[in-house]
């Protein structure tokens, strides 16, 4: 059987609270909730900036890349949101 999920990113402008970042991604009319921690932004994508949602835009791509690997692995969270720590990467 093949697995025909795919996770994409179609919303533009995540946001941020300042401990972490959110944005959404899509599988077919499935939203899903993603969100990137203010740790893991430091820890790897050298987001000691104060500025979160610049940390993030520089690196989307990868970002992206770890949202859809654990969402396709089924590493989601009780409310099918997916969750990346610091850990994670």
């Amino acid at each position: 059987m093949l697995d025909e999920r795919t996770l994409v990113f179609p919303d533009p402008e995540p946001s941020s609270n300042g401990e972490k970042v959110m944005f959404r991604g899509r599988d077919g009319e499935l939203k899903i909730a993603c969100v990137i921690s203010r740790e893991a932004l430091e820890d790897h994508f050298n987001g000691d900036n104060k500025d979160l949602l610049k940390v993030f835009k520089a690196n989307r791509e990868r970002i992206e890349y770890e949202a859809r690997r654990k969402y396709l692995a089924g590493q989601l969270e009780k409310d099918l949101s997916v969750v990346i720590l610091t850990e994670d990467l």
